[in-house]
């Protein structure tokens, strides 16, 4: 790839970002309803005809934001220490996620709940929780095999009641402070992961 090419590219991913953090926005301020590619645009100079270059479909546009979304999530994975250090940063992480990013707690509700109502919406977000229920249980596995985690612990369940437990913590009526300190600190302590990284 020339140059010139790798500039255009990575000149063609900023506003590409741009473009989603402006919906992102939107949606978190106003909900899905209140989403307007129009204004998406004008929001970092652009057309919509040019907004179209970028992101074909509105379908298009979504998935960006639920990538910008799985992306604040990716970064509470860190790739050192035992199992249990790693299962335990991460449930921490993700909890301080939920307690200071509110838009990204509006933004998942808004498009949970219209994903009851819209196929596409739904399928993005089958696909990502998916992704996530895999990789849970991969570390919950590592977890199990270093002996961090309790023998009678079915890591497919357990990973598929952590996906529960915290997209629920993005719906509206679920998403206050003490509850999510409640359900974090349960998860803890059902997992033996609260403070120690021994064996159980």
């Amino acid at each position: 790839m020339s140059p010139r090419t790798r500039l255009e590219a990575a000149a063609k991913e900023d506003r590409q970002h741009e473009l989603v953090l402006a919906a992102f926005n939107q949606i978190a301020a106003r909900g899905f309803e209140g989403l307007r590619t129009r204004e998406v645009a004008a929001e970092v100079g652009l057309n919509i005809a040019t907004l179209h270059y970028y992101f074909p479909t509105k379908e298009a546009l979504i998935r960006g934001v639920v990538d910008e979304a799985m992306r604040r999530f990716r970064s509470t994975l860190e790739p050192h220490g035992s199992p249990a250090d790693q299962l335990r940063t991460h449930l921490r992480a993700v909890r301080q996620l939920l307690r200071t990013d509110p838009k990204l707690r509006a933004v998942m509700g808004e498009l949970a709940l219209r994903s009851a109502r819209d196929q596409a919406i739904a399928g993005i977000l089958r696909g990502t929780n998916d992704a996530w229920y895999k990789t849970l249980r991969g570390l919950l596995r590592r977890a199990a095999k270093a002996g961090h985690l309790r023998p009678d612990l079915d890591t497919d369940d357990v990973a598929a009641l952590i996906v529960a437990a915290l997209t629920s913590m993005m719906l509206p009526t679920v998403s206050k402070a003490d509850r999510i300190d409640q359900t974090f600190r349960q998860l803890e302590r059902m997992l033996g992961v609260s403070g120690r990284t021994g064996p159980p």
